[in-house]
């Protein structure tokens, strides 16, 4: 009797180790799986909003003529496989937050890195065919030297960290203007406009987001009138900049309307009083933000 319970009491502990040993395996699973993940997609959603947002508007504006629907599609994936394409190459040069650090991480890396690049010069090369759109190579050479910037910028440190992200934006909004050439084959004032009202709403954004996390136990009006003082300025520097493109008739007054709802988040923020930090959130919020942005600021330049 004492060896049958003994024996029984031995296989409940081996299927007890069994079943551990099973959990710690599909739990490595999971982790190998999030980490070849994040070596290979780009992790940061406010900058997948940078650069939708500015697509999505470039489209909407200088959306015509239906030949030239099919040059604004492959623009489309050109741009999302670019923007794809510099997480796996930070990863295998090291110049980002994840590092390929296996002879397995980095083959996953160079083939997601090579079908993106593939991807986007086979685009490239259909927008471009035959002398066609060539002013797109102005506009990605403008965008190319911004990335590059922020690159420099970005081994220079936290201190300098704002203004690498908003270096970086000038390159990620350029597919403004890039979709409204080839979708009305003029890059003209309009277009340009269009560039610079996305590149300013991403301005406000990078900024109030830092302010937001450098200011996270501040809660007085003083306080943080103190520690918001440049981004009030820069407020008032926007919502000046936006009237005099209204009243140089270079954009619709309309575009003032596009960016009330951050104007007026911005400036909420100072009467509010203290409010717990949580990313998330923010995120979240901004995201909202952001896609009202993208539909008022496509009414301003369809409505005339």
């Amino acid at each position: 009797m004492t060896y049958v319970t003994a024996r029984k009491s031995r296989l409940g502990q081996n299927e007890l180790i069994m079943a551990e040993t099973k959990d710690a395996l599909r739990r490595g699973d999971a982790a190998v799986k999030a980490r070849t993940r994040a070596l290979i997609v780009p992790r940061e959603h406010g900058a997948w909003g940078l650069l939708i947002i500015p697509l999505f508007t470039g489209v909407a504006a200088g959306i015509g003529d239906a030949q030239r629907y099919w040059p604004m599609f492959v623009f489309i994936l050109a741009a999302v496989s670019l923007f794809w394409l510099r997480t796996p190459v930070e990863s295998l040069l090291a110049s980002g937050p994840m590092r390929a650090s296996s002879s397995q991480e980095r083959r996953i890396a160079l083939i997601a890195s090579s079908a993106l690049a593939a991807l986007a010069t086979a685009c490239l090369i259909t927008i471009m065919w035959g002398g066609n759109n060539l002013k797109l190579l102005s506009i990605g050479l403008a965008a190319a030297a911004a990335f590059a910037v922020q690159t420099i910028l970005r081994g220079l440190g936290r201190n300098v960290r704002m203004a690498s992200q908003l270096v970086g934006a000038v390159g990620l909004t350029a597919t403004a203007p890039a979709a409204y050439y080839l979708g009305t084959g003029r890059l003209d004032s309009r277009g340009l406009v269009l560039w610079l009202a996305n590149w300013l709403f991403a301005w406000n954004q990078i900024h109030f987001v830092q302010l937001r996390i450098h200011a996270a136990r501040v809660c007085s009006f003083p306080q943080k009138l103190l520690r918001g003082k440049f981004f009030l300025c820069a407020q008032i520097v926007l919502l000046a900049t936006l009237i005099l493109l209204a009243a140089q008739h270079l954009a619709s007054p309309l575009i003032v309307i596009a960016f009330l709802p951050v104007l007026v988040r911005g400036m909420r923020w100072f009467f509010i009083g203290q409010q717990p930090l949580d990313v998330k959130k923010l995120g979240w919020s901004e995201m909202r933000q952001g896609a009202a942005f993208g539909v008022l600021l496509m009414l301003a330049f369809i409505v005339r």
